[in-house]
């Protein structure tokens, strides 16, 4: 699992890196063919708009009637000199043929500004009112230019003035955004549902190793604990053979309390374990009354108190809470207060101090147990109340337990609707807060 977990984890990530590096090549491409489409299908309607206003629609010259015949010279006027886009068509005009040629390429909603000039110079300029501006900033707004020449043969050709049809689309690369909006966000969101994916599977693997580790700690840490006491038992079974012991009472006595004993703390373990997986069944009953939380707290400091002595530490205890009636069960809550002090005697180092102190406070009972023991760090900290977990200890080989103490802890503070946090410093010890809801006496 060692092995195989970091090769996965290299492995999905440069799929996913290869993916969406490839995204990015293929939004690119598309936005690069969608702006040549865009300014293809402009030109076209530059153009189409270059035709239709070099039709012979328009207002002519007016030339004189005498009596319904044209004189020769009045025609070879038109022909010679026939008028300018400038003379011929007004501006909105302009922009009415324009937005039609415009309508027939599908750029219905396309603003543009536009200009018809003179390139010799003669005749008056029009443009669109903001034609100039964006002419100027025309690296921004590349501008498409026509020239509206006369048709190839006609007599005009070489004589009347040139002129030029100036197109330009303020923004072109905002609307070619637009119409890629849809690909883009579904691209995005495609890599979102990817990256989530990535996270949950490097989650569940970093946290089927831990549930590997653990399950690992656990078998280490249950042959242990069942693998001394049978020992110790079969040597005094052993002992109760030898003919010398059996004719001793007194040794007799000794060797079958001995039996005893280690009978009692392997069903203690086992129960424990039952216990755990009870808990994890959430079939676990309390049978919460009305009582006096320092009574059940005075019961736990009963229990530890000979293992505190022994180690010549001491106990500073400060009942303080004014009211301290909760609805509890006697035997579970005595129990998760023995664990979290039990747990200060395991992990003390010389001249242990346990500080335990209660305090009420509007309709919240408080307990803080305070200890000065080897204390933990952020990670053991913030994994404490998970199950089957224990932390590293260093030199510390005589800690001893399956890693359940503080699930079950957590278990029985939830189970009478409190709270539980902790505090810690390696080196300075351990503070644990609990909080209860106060039933009224």
């Amino acid at each position: 699992m060692k092995k195989i977990f970091p090769v996965i984890t290299i492995l999905i990530l440069l799929s996913l890196l290869g993916i969406i590096f490839f995204q990015i090549l293929w939004i690119k491409g598309s936005l690069l063919s969608e702006e040549q489409k865009f300014r293809e299908h402009v030109a076209m309607a530059t153009y189409q708009a270059s035709v239709d206003l070099m039709s012979e629609k328009g207002n002519l010259i007016p030339l004189s009637k005498k009596g319904g015949f044209i004189f020769p010279s009045e025609r070879l006027q038109r022909d010679i000199f026939k008028p300018t886009i400038i003379q011929r068509y007004s501006r909105d005009e302009i922009k009415d043929i324009i937005r039609k040629a415009f309508d027939k390429q599908n750029l219905q909603k396309i603003p543009f500004e536009f200009a018809v000039s003179s390139t010799s110079g003669i005749g008056e300029e029009i443009q669109s009112d903001s034609f100039m501006k964006l002419y100027v900033d025309s690296a921004n707004n590349k501008p498409v230019v026509l020239p509206l020449e006369s048709p190839s043969g006609s007599l005009s050709e070489g004589i009347s003035p040139e002129e030029l049809l100036i197109l330009i689309v303020p923004h072109a690369k905002s609307f070619i955004w637009q119409s890629m909006t849809w690909f883009i966000i579904g691209a995005i969101v495609f890599t979102i549902i990817i990256l989530c994916a990535f996270f949950i599977t490097v989650r569940a693997l970093i946290k089927q190793k831990k549930l590997s580790e653990i399950k690992s700690d656990f078998i280490n840490n249950m042959t242990h604990e069942f693998k001394t006491p049978l020992a110790t038992i079969s040597l005094a079974v052993d002992a109760l053979k030898n003919e010398k012991v059996i004719n001793d009472r007194e040794k007799m006595s000794y060797f079958t309390g001995i039996i005893k004993e280690e009978n009692k703390r392997m069903n203690k373990q086992v129960e424990t374990i039952l216990q755990a997986a009870l808990l994890d069944k959430q079939e676990v009953q309390l049978n919460l009354k009305k009582l006096h939380a320092h009574d059940l707290i005075t019961s736990a400091l009963n229990n530890i108190y000979l293992q505190v002595e022994e180690i010549k530490g001491k106990l500073d205890v400060n009942l303080a809470a004014t009211n301290d009636f909760l609805m509890a069960d006697d035997v579970h809550f005595t129990n998760l207060v023995s664990n979290l002090l039990d747990n200060a005697v395991k992990y003390s180092r010389d001249n242990l101090r346990i500080k335990i102190s209660t305090q009420s406070t509007g309709s919240v009972f408080k307990i803080k147990i305070e200890d000065n023991g080897i204390g933990m760090n952020k990670e053991t900290l913030s994994r404490i109340f998970e199950k089957f977990y224990r932390a590293h200890t260093g030199n510390l080989h005589n800690v001893k337990g399956f890693g359940l103490g503080l699930s079950y802890v957590k278990t029985m503070v939830d189970a009478h609707k409190g709270t539980i946090k902790a505090e810690s410093v390696p080196g300075k010890g351990t503070v644990f807060f609990l909080s209860f809801p106060l039933t009224k006496g």
